[in-house]
């Protein structure tokens, strides 16, 4: 399995660690073949420390352990991407992320993307509770105020359907949709386990109709 794979002269390679949902990039560090083949065994990253020069298993001491989705190689088979479920933060200042430090930073979202963006904002905010900021303010107020406003925004979805005022329903939409996103981490369900519950029903659903022909 890790035949083929190109070490450097220390016996390193550069793993980088991605967050399998969200696709964001979590940290970068390195491991040697015994780290790597703890990583497979465990499920689990384990890396080589430079500086220490041993072994690290991610989460030992702070509980942020990631579980290992998948491991490839480049084409060059000279680094990896290790793809993971994170249970806390990857970075030892508690940041969701180590890449925090904007060098160049163009105000240009895809639509696409938007709700990853938005997910790891929400939990950044719970995270440093930022005065001032509003996903601050329903945190501190908690799960009833949460709540209320998920239901007062589905309302006023349904009343500007009933309205047939499109820009309102659109606006209402994206309100709501923010609502829930804090709801979900207010609860510590990942917004992508939610979308694997209407995958899955699709699946099915697929999978019957295919049956029934």
């Amino acid at each position: 399995m890790i035949e083929g794979l190109k070490f450097d002269d220390k016996g390193l390679i550069t793993a980088v660690v991605q967050d399998a949902q969200s696709k964001e990039v979590l940290t970068v560090a390195y491991m040697n073949e015994e780290s790597l083949q703890k990583t497979i065994e465990t499920g689990e990253t384990w890396f080589y420390s430079r500086s220490r020069q041993e072994l690290w298993h991610k989460g030992e001491t702070s509980g942020n352990v990631q579980k290992v989705v998948s491991i490839k190689s480049d084409c060059d088979q000279d680094a990896l991407v290790v793809e993971v479920i994170p249970a806390g933060p990857a970075c030892h200042n508690g940041t969701t992320t180590c890449f925090t430090n904007s060098i160049v930073q163009n105000d240009v979202v895809g639509s696409v993307d938007i709700i990853p963006e938005l997910v790891n904002i929400i939990r950044q905010r719970e995270i440093d509770m930022p005065e001032g900021a509003y996903t601050t303010y329903l945190f501190e107020k908690g799960i009833d105020k949460i709540c209320k406003k998920v239901g007062e925004e589905a309302t006023e979805v349904v009343i500007g359907a009933k309205n047939r005022d499109a820009q309102e329903v659109k606006w209402e939409t994206a309100d709501l949709i923010y609502h829930l996103l804090v709801l979900l981490q207010e609860q510590k369900i990942d917004v992508y386990e939610v979308l694997e519950v209407l995958k899955s029903r699709h699946d099915e659903k697929r999978a019957s109709t295919k049956n029934n022909q």
